[in-house]
């Protein structure tokens, strides 16, 4: 980051005190109140006992296509296909931090929140917002049985393109169950979810104390891009 967009980004957090910190939790699945809503509920609730705000955002049914690779997010600066993925967009740079939570389908994170982060991350990226840089992130994974650490895996990897610091729990972030119920059962997973909320906002908590006693960003370097095919 240069020397100018410190100064901006410093002066922006200096005009917000006294603003509370925010973390937006997407749900990924198409059941708006199913297990991984209720995980995400728990991560929620604790981070609101620790006085951070929070927003949990829904990518709902409505079909969402896949990256086209169109390039179109360079030229007008957000997704091309004006759906839920700009709704998104618009609201990320108020936030703090990120946890995106998806049910598992086939071992894997399902098709609308891998068509809704592919398009996100790259939009971001080529539109030139930089809405994520050193923005902390963690993925919560729900699933009746199996399939949970890939998709965990999956997910984690948006993060780490992104230069996103990811927060841990004291085990892999899942829950297991076939409904919310069997969820709110599952004892040792709820406790994963409150030590990630608690972890997120200590993350925060240093973040903000670091900004305010002026220390500054990373130094960056322009993108260098290798490709393995030579002539």
């Amino acid at each position: 980051m240069q020397e100018v967009e410190w100064i901006e980004l410093k002066k922006t957090i200096e005009d917000n005190g006294g603003r509370k910190m925010k973390v937006l939790l997407v749900n990924g699945s198409p059941h708006k109140k199913g297990c991984t809503f209720t995980a995400l509920t728990e991560v929620a609730e604790t981070l609101n006992k620790e006085e951070i705000d929070t927003e949990i955002f829904w990518v709902g049914t409505k079909p969402l296509v896949g990256c086209t690779a169109c390039m179109k997010c360079i030229e007008i600066g957000c997704c091309s296909f004006n759906d839920c993925v700009n709704d998104f967009l618009d609201i990320v740079p108020d936030a703090d931090g990120f946890i995106f939570g998806s049910p598992v389908h086939y071992a894997a994170a399902s098709g609308a929140i891998t068509s809704f982060m592919d398009r996100v991350f790259y939009a971001d990226l080529l539109g030139g917002r930089q809405s994520f840089y050193l923005k902390p992130a963690a993925a919560v994974i729900s699933a009746r049985r199996a399939g949970t650490t890939a998709t965990f895996d999956q997910i984690n990897k948006y993060f780490t393109i992104s230069e996103m610091p990811i927060i841990s729990s004291r085990y892999w972030n899942m829950v297991h169950g076939a409904k919310p119920e069997d969820v709110k059962k599952d004892l040792e997973g709820l406790q994963t979810m409150r030590v990630l909320a608690r972890n997120m906002a200590w993350f925060l908590k240093c973040k903000e104390a670091g900004t305010k006693a002026g220390v500054p960003f990373p130094a960056r370097e322009e993108g260098i891009f290798t490709n393995f095919i030579r002539e």
